[in-house]
């Protein structure tokens, strides 16, 4: 049976209409694996992130949050979004120090205490990592900072020599030599695995915020905190340029756009949750102070240390960074 050629025409432009209508409603899903639990502030602002995205698309770009190392570990997450296991991800930067010094820079010890100073550094860091991972296809889409760094341990601690010995858990290169330089053996942990490491003696004292802590119920296997503020490390999200390229432009912008708003809520949330997880640690009975004069003014000369190794290691670059940081200060 032959249709008139009129009638294959109307058809045909039918079907084409078809398809354009169906990819304009076609849905893009993306897999976000993320390395800390549900319940902890960066997550928290990560899922309501991604629902911004969900409702500013409409439904066309739908980010699916994997929290707590359960799709992949911390260390593997860079790794799956450049090679399209997963479209976008997050990660603490610092855990990058092995591939390029300027990973490390704001886990330099006591080189930035402050939310405030904390910011500067991003200012100043900025657009030199966004440039070292677009090398890599990613692109950078926000980050947001950690409270101020502290020391967990079993015991009193009055000196830096009470710390001899001790496994210290670390979650960078830049901790690790930290521990090493304060006479501890740093042992890697990622925080979806401390506290089994805790509660198995792999670890007998820990580097980190105050949020981890609460989150990993450091309490049940330590006695004392030592609010240092050693620094403020920071997390980005990040998404594969590639997978970024291959949305629409109000896609992008959506995108975008919720990126900021997660980066702007994340800090104000980070700063404003830093005393509350304070008042958890002592609320479960774990001795929360500040570090005797002595520590203190050791773990200082260790900052310094550290400062002038990271500049050699990061070379001109580096001076540059710091130097327009000071300059903000």
């Amino acid at each position: 049976m032959r249709f008139p050629h009129s009638f294959v025409k109307v058809i045909a432009a039918s079907l084409v209409g078809l398809g354009v209508t169906a990819a304009a409603h076609a849905q893009t899903t993306w897999d976000m694996p993320t390395p800390y639990p549900a319940s902890n502030f960066h997550t928290e602002n990560i899922q309501q992130f991604a629902k911004e995205v969900d409702a500013a698309t409409g439904g066309k770009l739908k980010i699916t949050v994997h929290a707590n190392g359960s799709l992949f570990k911390a260390n593997e997450i860079k790794r799956a979004v450049q090679s399209g296991q997963a479209q976008i991800g997050e990660l603490i930067i610092s855990g990058l120090a092995n591939e390029d010094a300027l990973y490390a820079l704001d886990t330099v010890p006591f080189l930035a205490t402050s939310y405030a100073d904390s910011k500067k550094l991003w200012q100043a860091s900025k657009d030199a990592v966004e440039a070292r991972l677009a090398k890599n296809g990613l692109k950078v889409l926000y980050s947001v900072a950690w409270p101020p760094q502290g020391l967990y341990s079993m015991a009193e601690l009055k000196t830096i020599g009470d710390l001899k010995g001790m496994k210290i858990r670390s979650y960078s290169p830049t901790v690790a030599r930290m521990i090493e330089l304060m006479g501890g053996q740093p042992v890697t942990v990622q925080a979806a695995d401390l506290t089994q490491a805790l509660s198995t003696g792999v670890v007998s004292a820990n580097l980190t915020s105050s949020a981890t802590g609460y989150d990993t119920k450091s309490w049940e296997q330590l006695s004392h905190y030592y609010d240092i503020q050693a620094w403020l490390p920071k997390n980005i999200v990040f998404v594969s340029k590639k997978a970024f390229d291959a949305l629409d432009q109000p896609a992008r912008d959506a995108l975008l756009k919720a990126a900021a708003a997660a980066e702007e809520r994340g800090w104000k949330v980070s700063e404003e949750k830093t005393a509350w997880y304070i008042d958890q640690l002592k609320a479960n009975k774990m001795k929360v102070q500040p570090a005797p004069e002595a520590l203190q003014a050791e773990l200082l000369k260790v900052g310094e240390k550290m400062t002038a190794e990271w500049v050699e290691k990061a070379g001109p670059d580096g001076q540059a960074i710091l130097d327009a940081y000071r300059k903000l200060k």
